[in-house]
């Protein structure tokens, strides 16, 4: 189960990954749920990105 701050973060990186900064402790979290990766950015900075199964557990909340 996801911590509300984690569920947070999930919200944030889908909808704002340039401006999360991958070294907070929520993304960890979420890496191992396999619920985001972190991927190169062009610049050289990682940005976190959703996974298809962080898509799909944000779906089903909107849903609810």
């Amino acid at each position: 189960m996801l911590s509300p701050h984690e569920l947070a973060t999930l919200m944030l990186v889908k909808n704002a990954p340039e401006r999360m900064e991958v070294d907070r402790l929520e993304l960890g979290a979420l890496r191992e749920l396999q619920l985001i990766e972190i991927e190169p950015h062009e610049v050289g900075l990682p940005v976190p990105r959703v996974t298809a199964r962080g898509d799909a557990i944000l779906r089903a909340i909107a849903r609810a």
